[in-house]
């Protein structure tokens, strides 16, 4: 494999254990990242989803950040209509002096999913339609020649460059076109509309090269029922919030298999995990083959979650087998 392979975790909690330990789960699991020698660990941003602790993406990746020495660290995304630009430079000017040369600026447009979560954060819905406007003014705290704020400056990002993604979809690829922006795209509505998104991107790119990381979830395991039994436990809680509202915690697999469900949960379920990568090394090589190759990807971004952290750090070293990464620890 000749392209860049790198983690994002979005701390999902595990019954039983609740959000405090995940999100020690999660820098646990950036130090075991790190060994295996991936190239980025990114963190992400939720509100008020109880089966998801990541809700300070900024502290968190500071925290990974601390623990680890040589994996780049960032945010898969910062959710930036929830935040003022100034700050988000700021915060990430800190992290950036505090560990030079390995923070990632990672950018999404969304504004909170309820009007509840919206409104605690001070936003309507309507603030993901100046997305485009906040990206630009953040960029400019960075470079130091913003006009809209005489006098004000972003100490201590000012001057410093940090590699900034922007996560998106649809029109969302084409601002990154457009800014000259890498772009961390995933195929939630389907690998067809994603390859035209990148297409787009490509056709449109306003800068020296295009960058596109594909974000995808991938287990690697002896067989692959094994391995569909590591995807089963975040497919079935994203199946639950879609049709209960709520994402509950990752159970363990066999309780979720054992659990009545209706035809529509049934086959949600088998669709999702199905349109995962997972099975056997040679399965895992062709599909990822196969997905680099359709999208030209130039780095895959695995946000493998399950119930069983041990189980997934295995899944993790195979992948890192395969794709030859150099073996820390």
């Amino acid at each position: 494999m000749t392209f860049r392979i790198s983690v994002l975790d979005r701390s999902p909690a595990r019954r039983g254990r609740g959000s405090a330990q995940a999100l020690r789960d999660t820098v646990g699991f950036a130090r075991d990242i790190e060994a295996l020698g991936y190239h980025r660990f990114w963190v992400s941003e939720h509100h008020s989803v109880p089966g998801v602790a990541g809700s300070a993406p900024t502290v968190l990746a500071a925290a990974v950040a601390a623990v680890t020495s040589r994996i780049r660290v960032g945010t898969g995304g910062v959710m930036l209509p929830n935040h003022r630009p100034l700050v988000v430079a700021e915060q990430f000017g800190v992290l950036e002096a505090l560990n030079p040369g390995r923070i990632d600026l990672g950018l999404g447009r969304s504004a909170g999913f309820t009007d509840g979560v919206r409104q605690a954060l001070g936003q309507g819905r309507e603030a993901a339609d100046d997305f485009g406007a906040q990206v630009r003014e953040l960029l400019a705290f960075f470079r130091g020649d913003q006009t809209a704020y005489p006098g004000v400056h972003a100490i201590p990002a000012e001057g410093l460059s940090l590699p900034t993604f922007l996560l998106a979809t649809g029109a969302g690829a084409d601002l990154a076109a457009e800014l000259g922006l890498p772009l961390v795209i995933a195929p939630a509505r389907g690998e067809q509309a994603m390859v035209q998104a990148i297409r787009r991107y490509r056709d449109r790119f306003a800068g020296p090269e295009p960058y596109v990381v594909v974000s995808t979830s991938v287990a690697v395991a002896e067989t692959s029922e094994q391995a569909r039994r590591l995807l089963v436990p975040e497919a079935w809680s994203t199946v639950y919030s879609r049709s209960h509202g709520v994402f509950p915690p990752l159970s363990p697999v066999d309780e979720i298999l054992a659990l009545p469900k209706t035809d529509r949960e049934r086959t949600r379920l088998d669709e999702i995990v199905a349109s995962q990568i997972g099975g056997t090394p040679a399965e895992v090589t062709d599909r990822l083959g196969a997905l680099v190759e359709a999208t030209g990807a130039d780095e895959i971004l695995v946000s493998t979650s399950t119930y069983d952290q041990a189980a997934r750090v295995e899944s993790f070293a195979a992948l890192a087998e395969l794709a030859g990464l150099a073996i820390a620890a």
